[in-house]
């Protein structure tokens, strides 16, 4: 599986933290690009967002047509039965990015991991199973598609995760997105569960509650 090298959007100052954004199928890097200056997040935060693009696959579910695709889907029945082998080399490459954020000087704890739809599918198996602490997962419209082979690290058993859905989900439908967040509550992770009214998207009305999600996790501790 082979993709473009990921979109980076770079602070006015030298980074101090990173947000990683996974997007969904049939999409690429460029599909959350236009969120960055929304979020208004202050300069001295100095975020750096790493937009990756998924490599092009064969999806099932789409007549085996070629696109985008951090994983195929096999069936689209209430289980999502899908590539785990393949999600699960993409949440490697995703903790490959993170390890060249730490080794670009970032502290792993000021580093979230993002993602919508498959996306988001990706970042709970990349965050969760990462070997070093991290700042949070942030999903969106997304499922827990690994919830029986998870093999969690020690090192973000307490890591924040908000969950984003739209009760009016087509794709993905709501009960999805919170069957996920109730397994991971159950595993013992602190989880916060937020509905819209909306369909499969993100919607302006978000965007305050991730940017106060962010500042939380991203502010210096008192020692910086």
């Amino acid at each position: 599986m082979v993709a473009d090298a990921p979109i980076i959007i770079e602070p006015a100052s030298p980074a101090r933290a990173t947000v990683i954004i996974l997007h969904g199928l049939g999409a690429n890097g460029h599909d959350f690009e236009s969120i960055v200056p929304l979020l208004e997040l202050p300069e001295e935060l100095a975020v750096r967002f790493v937009l990756p693009h998924a490599p092009t696959l064969p999806v099932t579910i789409n007549g085996g047509m070629t696109m985008p695709a951090w994983y195929d889907i096999l069936d689209m029945d209430l289980g999502r039965r899908i590539d785990e082998p393949q999600l699960r080399d993409s949440a490697q490459r995703v903790q490959g990015l993170i390890d060249e954020q730490i080794d670009a000087g970032i502290d792993s704890r000021r580093i979230i991991v993002a993602g919508f739809s498959q996306g988001g599918a990706v970042a709970y198996e990349a965050a969760l199973s990462y070997p070093r602490p991290l700042g949070g997962v942030l999903a969106l419209s997304t499922y827990l598609a690994t919830a029986d082979s998870l093999q969690p690290s020690e090192a973000n058993r307490n890591i924040s995760i908000e969950v984003h859905h739209g009760t009016q989900d087509p794709v993905v439908p709501e009960t999805l997105g919170r069957q996920g967040a109730e397994q991971l509550a159950a595993m013992g992770y602190p989880v916060r569960y937020r509905t819209w009214p909306m369909p499969h998207s993100v919607s302006p009305e978000q965007l305050p509650e991730i940017r106060q999600w962010l500042l939380e996790r991203l502010q210096p501790s008192a020692d910086e």
